[in-house]
């Protein structure tokens, strides 16, 4: 299903709306139009628009769960292949949170994002199985090398068994640890880092990770949305922090942002280039 939010007139032919009578009028009419239960989503959108580095949304599309629509964008997306599908099934038997794993929208999203930047040097917070690990590493540089970070090491044995088996044993070097330490302890920059540890340490993890990045790197978060608590739970204490990590981003004038609401969210962040350094001053 589409929900589409336009700037409208009002039936009665008066003077002129302004923008937000227009977005008021708009949200009153869907919500209108829509059951009950669906109208905290439609505050999702606005969500994203508000942590986005995008200064005119004339149009608001947001796609709710439509087991139809979804089976149709797998159809028509290519497939992510035998190994990746097998890796989801193992997650899915022999994990206690195997929804952590990132799936194939988001799998194939990572693998052509990779593809685009051809990235030299990935980080990754957070292996979980690997599977996220296996599609940026298909977009390295043919002497590239993926670091990724877990700090259980039940799931980072499946993850070392699948990295093996997708023939990347070479090119991904698995660290097994906390972040904190692991992190300022690598002698890399990085072209792409991937945050999808604990949503706790997010603002942590983007503090240890952004001198690591390159500028015109990107960076991309995980989970953002947190399943819409953070527009619909005010007491979620994970909600609390991911609302502070994307109010952190949004505010953040070192880089460009935006916010998609694709699967559980995910922050799409960008190092500016073009910052002059600060001049340093002689003793």
């Amino acid at each position: 299903m589409r929900i589409y939010l336009q700037r409208t007139r009002s039936f009665k032919e008066k003077q002129p709306l302004s923008k937000s009578e227009c977005k008021g009028n708009a949200f009153r009419q869907m919500q209108k139009s829509f059951f009950k239960k669906n109208s905290e989503l439609l505050r999702i959108p606005a969500f994203c628009k508000r942590y986005s580095d995008l200064r005119s949304f004339q149009t608001i599309v947001f796609m709710l769960d439509d087991e139809k629509l979804l089976k149709y964008c797998l159809q028509h997306s290519t497939d992510t292949g035998l190994l990746l599908q097998d890796l989801e099934r193992h997650t899915n038997l022999h994990t206690l949170n195997p929804q952590m794993l990132s799936g194939p929208f988001q799998g194939m999203l990572l693998k052509m994002l990779s593809q685009m930047i051809r990235p030299r040097r990935i980080l990754e917070i957070g292996t979980f199985t690997g599977y996220s690990a296996i599609c940026l590493a298909q977009g390295l540089e043919s002497n590239g090398q993926l670091h990724t970070i877990e700090a259980d090491d039940e799931v980072a044995s499946i993850a070392t068994e699948y990295f093996r088996r997708a023939g990347l044993e070479q090119k991904i070097t698995l660290h097994l640890g906390d972040a904190a330490s692991v992190v300022p302890a690598l002698d890399e920059i990085f072209d792409l880092i991937f945050l999808d540890a604990g949503k706790m340490d997010y603002s942590r993890h983007y503090h240890l990770a952004y001198p690591k990045l390159r500028p015109g790197g990107f960076l991309l978060a995980d989970n953002v949305l947190w399943s819409g608590k953070v527009v619909r739970d005010e007491k979620d204490a994970t909600a609390q922090a991911l609302r502070a990590f994307n109010t952190m981003i949004q505010n953040d004038d070192r880089v460009e942002n935006l916010l998609l609401p694709l699967r559980d969210g995910l922050m799409l962040v960008r190092k500016r280039d073009d910052l002059v350094p600060s001049p340093v001053n002689d003793p």
